[in-house]
């Protein structure tokens, strides 16, 4: 207690270059809490993201991850509503669960024969109810309402595009997409699409109506297009879908491929009358600290009641790539970050103590002369690192909170990787103990060992020379 007190005096005596000191380390905590607010508000936004749209996990065929997006077909779930009913009814499983869902990949040529364009898709048929409850999941608590898809409440025969997709099939104006501009093309080749646009081939529009025989007999007031696909047995199916709203998926790529149609429709275009199957069954989770607890059983199942179907399980993670590498990146930066910082405290509180040591040459060999071992003396400077260590912590984490506090309320927004309208910006600091906890002791850390060189000098002053320092 004497120690701590004497340390607490000293700093006292010179407050100028305390509270410098004191800014550097006061600064320095804010500036790695908001960073590490706002990375870490970042990964839990993305993970909510990918967890809304395709699961925590994902029961697929063996061998489609790698190898199904070419031929989806053959690695299609037979009685896939067996391995549901199975899921759903696990006393294990079931308790975790939010949504177990089913979806279908195809890949096909959407056409728009009245243009005389088409362009090959990616076909993602879904159960929409399902889906829907999926985009409720909210975990980490950010603001704002989930958006339903916009297939809700529509026929089976509906369906949505990527915006890249409208713009090739000229579909720009019925479904109101912004910024597309009309494609310059040669006046030649204008007229002769006009010439062979009046109708689909005959093949594909014998296809076509065969297709829609189930569809309303009225008059639809949404776009029509054609998307050809390979059924399960290689041979051409065509199915006339409705297009009810052109969506940006935020990526390039996505936009120029994306068609999305009710679960029903897709497997009817892939199966036929066949036996209907599915590419993937998506689960979601209540919480995504059950992702190893239910993979752990999905595997145990699949390798008892499942045995005789090739399945894997995947997480969200490997199915989105993209998730480890943004995460990865802002670990990174935040490394790199946090080690400038702690240069800059251990190169000032260095400086510091070497001032104070300069200063007090006289009073250290007072010290030694009276009996203060150099353990004392290295002791006492120590302490006073450590002081300003605690104090700066504090500080730190206190200013830190409320700057977080404003930055959630002030209604700013930001575009993330991927988004396609803004969300609000916010700074995950309250509630993070462990990055508090880890920062705060980090510092202390570094005000110690800063301050470990300069007393350990102190401490092998000679008495003598001490006290006749001028």
């Amino acid at each position: 207690m004497n120690t701590l007190s004497l340390a607490w005096r000293n700093l006292l005596r010179n407050r100028r270059r305390s509270m410098t000191t004191l800014l550097a380390m006061v600064i320095g905590v804010i500036a790695i809490l908001l960073f590490g607010g706002y990375s870490g508000n970042i990964n839990l936004g993305l993970q909510t993201g990918f967890v809304r749209s395709s699961g925590h996990l994902q029961i697929q065929h063996t061998d489609y991850f790698l190898y199904g997006t070419g031929n989806p077909a053959a690695y299609g779930i037979r009685d896939y509503q067996r391995v549901i009913d199975v899921v759903k009814k696990d006393p294990v499983l079931a308790p975790m669960l939010t949504v177990v869902t089913p979806t279908l990949s195809l890949g096909g040529i959407a056409g728009n024969f009245a243009a005389g364009v088409s362009r090959t898709v990616i076909g993602s048929g879904v159960v929409v109810d399902e889906q829907n409850q999926m985009r409720l999941w909210n975990d980490y608590q950010f603001p704002g309402e989930a958006k339903l898809l916009a297939l809700t409440g529509t026929s089976k025969n509906a369906a949505t595009i990527g915006t890249g997709v409208a713009r090739v099939l000229q579909l720009c104006g019925p479904l109101a997409v912004k910024n597309c501009p009309q494609a310059q093309t040669k006046v030649s080749q204008t007229k002769a699409a006009d010439q062979n646009a009046a109708a689909a081939p005959d093949d594909i529009t014998a296809l076509s109506e065969q297709s829609a025989q189930d569809a309303p007999a009225k008059r639809s007031v949404f776009p029509q297009i054609e998307l050809l696909a390979a059924n399960a047995h290689g041979a051409p199916n065509v199915a006339a879908l409705e297009v009810v709203k052109a969506e940006s998926k935020g990526v390039k790529e996505l936009d120029d491929l994306a068609v999305t149609l009710h679960l029903s429709q897709a497997q009817k275009l892939v199966y036929g009358g066949d036996v209907p199957q599915v590419t993937a069954i998506a689960l979601q989770l209540k919480h995504s600290s059950q992702i190893s607890a239910a993979q752990a059983r999905l595997d145990e199942l699949i390798k008892t009641q499942f045995k005789d179907m090739a399945l894997e399980v995947h997480d969200y993670a490997t199915l989105n790539p993209s998730y480890g590498q943004i995460t990865g990146m802002f670990a990174a930066i935040f490394s790199f970050i946090s080690l400038l910082i702690g240069a800059i405290v251990l190169f000032t509180v260095g400086n510091t103590m070497s001032m104070a040591v300069v200063e007090r040459t006289v009073e250290i060999g007072t010290l030694r002369a009276i009996g203060l071992r150099r353990s004392g003396i290295r002791r006492l400077f120590v302490c006073e690192g450590v002081l300003l260590g605690m104090v700066g912590a504090a500080l730190g984490v206190a200013l830190a909170l409320a700057a977080a506090y404003l930055v959630n309320h002030s209604g700013m927004t930001w575009m993330p990787p991927g988004n396609t309208e803004p969300v609000p910006l916010t700074v995950r600091v309250w509630g993070e103990m462990r990055m508090i906890t880890t920062t705060a002791i980090g510092l202390l850390v570094v005000a110690a060992i800063s301050a470990w060189w300069p007393a350990r000098r102190a401490a092998q002053l000679n008495i003598v020379d001490a006290l006749r320092h001028v």
